[in-house]
This record gives structure tokens, C-alpha cells and sequence, in this order.
């Protein structure tokens, strides 16, 4: 099997471990969407956005989980997956320096990680992000070739 086609396989793998982590994420916000805004009220730095952001994540992770199921799109959902993954992470990084108490707003299976683990589990969904970013354009540049010849 060549190189190409183990790319493809491993873009659709991580589109799918993508769209199940934001999806999760997402759902787990929205069910218990007070406790996640009232959790957002009490972190430091958030607060005052706790609102617009206990809304507009979920529904970030949800477009980004969509965007990864078209081919026309899914360079630009591996881009958004990698950028949000990675502000969350830079922001974890902030709080873990700077701040003496950080409650967890995640929910679900997640929310039992410590930070540290919230960190490395971020850094291996952004690696997946990022060969993804790489591999579709490969593919894309391949199949564009193809085309015009």
C-alpha cells in the first residue's frame, strides 16, 4: 500500500477522533450548560466572557466536528481544531502559572483528567490536527494534479 494511501486512512482516522472528541465535549457542555457557565464565571481571566463563551465553544466544536466530514472543508476544520485545541492549551499553561485556584469546566469523562493530563491529551489531538492539516493538502495537491493532466 503506498504512502498516499495510508495518509488517507490516517486523515479520515483523526477527522473521525476529532469529531468525537468535539462532539463529546460539546454535548457534555450543553446538558449541563448552567453548571459550565457557572463554572466559566469562576475562572480567572474568562469571567466576564463566561456567556458568549459557554455558548459559542460548543457550538464551535460542533461546526468544527461538521466541517471535518467535507472534503472541501476539512483542511480548514484541522486548522480551527488545532488553533481552538491549542488557545484552550495556552490557556491552561496561563492559569497553571499565574493563578492559585483553577476549577475544571469540562464535563464528562474528561473532567476527571488533571491538568496535566488536559495538556497532554490537547498536544496529542493538536499533533493529529497538524498531520492532517499536512496530509489533505498533499492529498488535495495530488488530486488537483491529477486533474489538470
Amino acid at each position: 500500500m503506498s504512502n498516499q494511501g495510508i495518509h488517507q486512512k490516517l486523515v479520515t482516522l483523526f477527522s473521525l477522533l476529532l469529531t468525537v472528541l468535539f462532539v463529546y465535549t460539546a454535548v457534555s457542555k450543553l446538558i449541563e450548560l448552567d453548571t459550565f457557565q457557572w463554572r466559566l464565571e469562576r475562572m480567572p481571566y474568562v469571567a466576564p466572557y463566561a456567556t458568549l463563551i459557554s455558548w459559542g465553544v460548543p457550538f464551535l466544536e460542533l461546526v468544527i466536528a461538521g466541517l471535518l466530514w467535507f472534503r472541501r472543508y476539512r483542511t480548514m476544520a484541522f486548522y480551527a481544531s488545532f488553533i481552538l485545541l491549542g488557545l484552550f492549551t495556552i490557556y491552561i499553561i496561563i492559569v497553571l502559572r499565574y493563578s492559585d485556584s483553577i476549577p475544571c469546566s469540562c464535563g464528562g469523562v474528561i473532567s476527571a483528567l488533571g491538568w496535566k493530563d488536559h495538556i497532554l491529551l490537547n498536544i496529542t489531538f493538536m499533533v493529529f490536527a497538524l498531520l492532517g492539516i499536512l496530509w489533505s493538502k498533499k492529498q488535495y495537491n495530488m488530486q488537483s494534479h491529477q486533474n489538470t493532466t
